[in-house]
């Protein structure tokens, strides 16, 4: 049996997506853009989509532009948003633990002259939301806080603070990276206060290579993308059908069963935190109030990677931290407080509405099997 427990990562393609793909690849095969029957057929392929997701976020199906992923998306936004409001206002402030996606965009930003102000978080991995908001001032044009922590789970009060922030600076520009809480919680627009959004599909059983990007109405984001003119010239380019219809799929297939999928994940991360706790060299990492769909925990003396390594020989497929940091140290962790031990020994793992009681057993066993035979190697 395979015990795949790396969700946060990426998800198996459900069967409700997997053929609207098809179908997009198949029948309704036609370039969205042609004027012909085979174009219309597409183009409602699309729209059909572009409701569904509209719907899940409160938003209007006109306020949803189609990208290739996530971090698109979040270059898009972030530096459109600097591009358009940049010249009068020069600051960014951004927690510290973002999706690198974000991170290194923000990076970019700096080289160019804008100052980013990183604001830390506290022991159980939130922002601290108190000088997230006093951090923001008449000079901000960008306050950008994930939804939910991709290593840890850390849920972010992104509502209380997009809120206090557009009642004292309602011209500072709001985004929140909502990859990972995206139809695992209601991300809803207007109560999280966000002007920008941020949504993945491989990350909620979608393919790889669609994303989309929330923008609320009188908000100038400028195109990266010059050409015909696609997505109402927000995103040039013949738009990626199959994959656009399978998202759609994918979010309609979940929205009645959110409530369900979240208790599963909680029964399960508190099944599996348990067990953990009886390892004495285990130390868990994730929060209680974190998301239950994201445990993080150090297993003490193993360095991720040879523990990764070894739960793989047994079917069990983790991550050492996010999928796109390619090993690199984690510096979520780090922001938290824990020594660098505790970092270098960290797991991830990460649930979703198809996951079983199973899968954890067979962790927590290959686990403490791995741990016997590999604990005398050191970082």
């Amino acid at each position: 049996m395979i015990a795949y427990l790396d969700n946060a990562a990426t998800t198996r393609v459900c069967d409700e997506a997997a053929a609207a793909c098809m179908k997009a690849m198949t029948e309704c095969y036609g370039n969205p853009s042609s004027l012909h029957r085979m174009g219309l057929d597409a183009e409602l392929l699309v729209t059909d989509a572009r409701k569904t997701i509209a719907g899940a976020m409160g938003a209007q199906p006109e306020q949803i532009v189609f990208t290739s992923g996530a971090t698109e998306a979040n270059n898009t936004l972030i530096m459109g948003a600097a591009k358009a409001y940049g010249r009068r206002r020069r600051t960014i402030v951004a927690s510290a633990v973002e999706h690198p996606s974000v991170a290194e965009t923000l990076k970019a930003l700096e080289n160019e002259g804008f100052k980013v102000k990183r604001i830390g978080v506290l022991p159980d991995g939130t922002v601290d939301a108190d000088a997230f908001i006093d951090a923001v001032n008449d000079e901000t044009l960008l306050a950008t806080c994930m939804y939910v922590n991709n290593e840890t789970g850390a849920i972010m009060p992104v509502d209380r603070i997009f809120s206090a922030i557009k009642y004292r600076y309602p011209e500072c520009i709001t985004h929140t990276d909502a990859v990972q809480g995206f139809m695992k919680y209601p991300v809803k627009v207007s109560a999280l206060h966000t002007d920008l959004v941020t949504v993945s599909g491989h990350k909620i059983q979608a393919p790889k290579g669609v994303g989309a990007m929330y923008i609320r109405k009188g908000i100038r984001i400028p195109p990266r993308n010059i050409g015909g003119g696609q997505e109402r010239g927000q995103r040039s380019g013949t738009e990626a059908v199959p994959l656009i219809a399978a998202f759609g799929a994918a979010v309609k297939a979940q929205c009645g069963s959110m409530d369900t999928a979240l208790s599963n994940a909680r029964a399960l991360n508190d099944h599996l935190r348990g067990k953990l706790s009886t390892l004495p060299y285990v130390h868990i990492n994730s929060d209680e109030n974190c998301s239950p769909y994201i445990l993080n925990f150090s297993v003490e003396g193993v360095r991720s990677e040879i523990m990764l390594h070894f739960l793989e020989t047994k079917n069990v497929f983790v991550s050492s931290g996010s999928a796109c940091s390619k090993g690199v140290k984690s510096g979520v962790l780090a922001a938290m407080g824990l020594p660098d031990k505790l970092g270098d020994s960290a797991l991830r793992i990460s649930f979703c509405r198809t996951s079983s009681w199973g899968e954890t057993d067979q962790l927590f066993n290959a686990l403490r099997e791995g741990y016997m035979s590999v604990a005398h190697v050191n970082g």
